[in-house]
């Protein structure tokens, strides 16, 4: 059974085209995207807060997720959390 996250991030205020920027220029989703088991890797932005971001994942399994958390790219995505957002919100649900 496939396995889906939704991340949402709050990032500090004004900050969030320096977070996605950031995200890119460290190559994240490409390299997420690489990962054995991953199926979607997708950003997406709220219309009606400034300082949202929506990330959309979809896995083969929750193995091959929590396998995602220990990739060295992922290293670069906690620094940039730590200087760039200020909330994460995680929801986890099974996909047939």
């Amino acid at each position: 059974m496939n396995f889906g996250i939704n991340v949402t991030y709050h990032t500090k205020p004004g900050k969030r085209q320096d977070f996605l920027d950031g995200l890119s220029a460290a190559g994240i989703r490409d390299a997420v995207r690489a990962e054995a088991g991953c199926l979607q890797y997708d950003y997406y932005l709220s219309v009606s807060d400034p300082d949202e971001v929506l990330l959309v994942e979809r896995w083969e399994s929750r193995e091959a997720q929590k396998l995602h958390l220990t990739q060295p790219h992922m290293v670069k995505v906690r620094e940039i959390k730590e200087r760039l957002v200020d909330e994460t919100v995680l929801t986890s649900y099974e996909l047939s």
